[in-house]
């Protein structure tokens, strides 16, 4: 299953693996009118806007990435993308472990969670970002608070906007197209999951300000 969505608040998503002291600097964070949410899979802290990120997952078998290492199951489920994006115009590329890019920077970031013989594969994309607002808001560089958590690595960002004169709707349109899946929509049971899910761990607090 391949699935776009938005966002409907300005956030901040953190790793699996990260403590909230280190990523994030909440006064920017409060001043700016961010949230703060921590994702089940690992990797660095992402930030997305409302009408500015363009977001995906892919839920597949283990099966398509048999026989693989972690590092080149990455290129694998996003060579599609990648591929999509050279069609849009856009002179992009691969960066192990988990980073499409531009020659000026980082495009997207992809993160990974294998649970119960299956992959959920999800990317974060910045169609439209402020690099000062990330610098601002995530303590990249800074001191360490708490010696528990992975750091996010400090990156050049490159927004899809400043490569592309595709807006975002066409972008996720060519996504989409190009990926070979059929259209279909969420049951309403897989919803009411997944808000129950929310309700009791990953909206919670102390999940998302846990020490890893």
């Amino acid at each position: 299953m391949l699935r776009f969505w938005g966002w409907t608040e300005p956030t901040l998503v953190l790793g699996s693996s990260q403590a909230v002291a280190n990523e994030v600097d909440l006064a920017a964070v409060e001043r700016r009118g961010f949230g703060v949410v921590r994702r089940l899979s690992g990797g660095g802290t992402m930030l997305a806007e409302p009408g500015r990120t363009i977001t995906w997952s892919l839920v597949t078998p283990l099966a398509p990435v048999a026989g693989m290492s972690f590092v080149a199951s990455f290129a694998h489920l996003d060579r599609w993308a990648l591929e999509t994006l050279r069609s849009l115009g856009v002179d992009a590329g691969y960066r192990p472990i988990n980073d499409i890019v531009s020659p000026t920077g980082k495009i997207a970031g992809a993160a990974q969670a294998r649970r119960r013989g299956a992959v959920l594969h999800h990317v974060t994309m910045a169609y439209a970002m402020d690099p000062e607002l990330l610098l601002e808001l995530i303590r990249i560089g800074r001191p360490t608070v708490s010696e528990k958590g992975v750091r996010s690595a400090a990156k050049s960002v490159s927004p899809l906007a400043t490569l592309s004169a595709a807006n975002r709707t066409e972008v996720v349109a060519a996504l989409a197209g190009s990926s070979g899946a059929a259209p279909g929509r969420l049951d309403p049971a897989e919803l009411e999951a997944a808000a129950g899910l929310a309700a009791v761990k990953y909206a919670r607090q102390d999940w998302i300000f846990r020490l890893p």
